[in-house]
């Protein structure tokens, strides 16, 4: 049943008694299974606080679930930021490549930052393990792909502990389930912006990325397989930089676990890894949407907590 929803500025509580002058302004663009989810987890932080969440249909069921969250809410997509910018700190774009670039094109000019979500591939890449400190003030941050963000940390392993690497690819499957439309139309994308992505952070020349959007029910848990081949391989270094690097990102993605360790098969390196979502919009087996949105979510407070730093004020100065 469609139902009539608030469409503007006008709903600021929610906020749980926090100090609103330390949080960052964020606005989501895209009400899709990623906007929703990503809300949702912007609600929990202390840095970060939602005063936007727009796309284009009123009615979603994104929008409804925000509507029952008393967060502002709008129909009007990217007019919804561009009649106002200074209303916002920063723009989360959760939409589809195509729509980012158009968005970028606007918000850009306005001077607002934005995180992508989507594999429009427009701002500097960030995989929050790797490289978060040095990209804190981008004014676009591109967050690759959900594959990207779960299998690079460990093929960057394989490049690292290993001086000549000939060849990396990635085989991510996901659930059907836990793609929605714009996600799907912006496959291609996703399989460029992965192996771009590949390339960087290893220095590998030769990248593949597979994705396979498995229709199973029940629903399967996101995995990523990584297989790399390289000359002389030391498997007891690479079990240790994996190991590392798990804990890492596990410190923004809790579902994060290694599920094969490094080994080697057929004279290729190969190792499996697991996400399994913290359910907060689709199930848990929705792990694709949690990593993107953990990264997002961790890229932003990072930008918040930059910000505090350069604008503290001693708190006697309130009284």
């Amino acid at each position: 049943m469609d139902v009539a929803l608030r469409d503007g500025f006008s709903i600021w509580d929610g906020l749980d008694g926090l100090d609103s002058d330390r949080q960052l302004r964020v606005g989501i663009l895209g009400t899709g299974n990623v906007g929703t989810d990503l809300l949702l987890k912007v609600r929990r932080s202390r840095l970060l606080r939602c005063v936007m969440f727009a796309g284009r249909n009123i009615n979603s069921a994104g929008m409804r679930r925000a509507n029952q969250m008393d967060v502002p809410l709008s129909g009007r997509g990217i007019t919804a930021i561009t009649e106002d910018p200074s209303r916002f700190d920063l723009v989360f774009d959760a939409t589809s490549a195509l729509d980012a670039e158009r968005h970028w094109a606007l918000l850009s000019a306005l001077g607002v930052p934005v995180i992508d979500l989507t594999p429009a591939n427009l701002g500097e890449l960030c995989i929050p393990a790797l490289n978060l400190a040095e990209r804190t003030h981008e004014s676009n941050l591109c967050m690759v792909t959900c594959g990207g963000q779960a299998a690079i940390p460990l093929a960057r392993c394989i490049a690292q502990t290993h001086p000549h690497v000939e060849y990396i690819e990635i085989v991510s499957t996901v659930a059907s389930r836990g793609v929605g439309p714009a996600t799907r139309i912006s496959l291609d994308e996703y399989l460029i912006t992965t192996q771009h992505a590949m390339a960087h952070f290893c220095g590998t020349a030769r990248t593949k990325a597979i994705l396979i959007v498995n229709p199973s029910d029940p629903p399967i848990n996101m995995q990523c397989t990584i297989f790399a081949k390289a000359s002389d391989v030391d498997l007891p270094l690479l079990r240790t930089a994996v190991d590392d690097m798990v804990t890492r990102v596990k410190h923004y993605v809790p579902g994060y676990r290694l599920v094969v360790a490094p080994l080697v098969e057929g004279g290729r390196i190969a190792l499996t890894v697991q996400v399994t979502g913290a359910g907060d919009y689709l199930p848990s087996y929705a792990g694709n949407l949690d990593i993107i949105t953990c990264a997002a979510v961790s890229a932003a407070e990072e930008r918040a907590r930059a910000l505090a730093q350069r604008t503290t004020v001693p708190a006697h100065s309130h009284e």
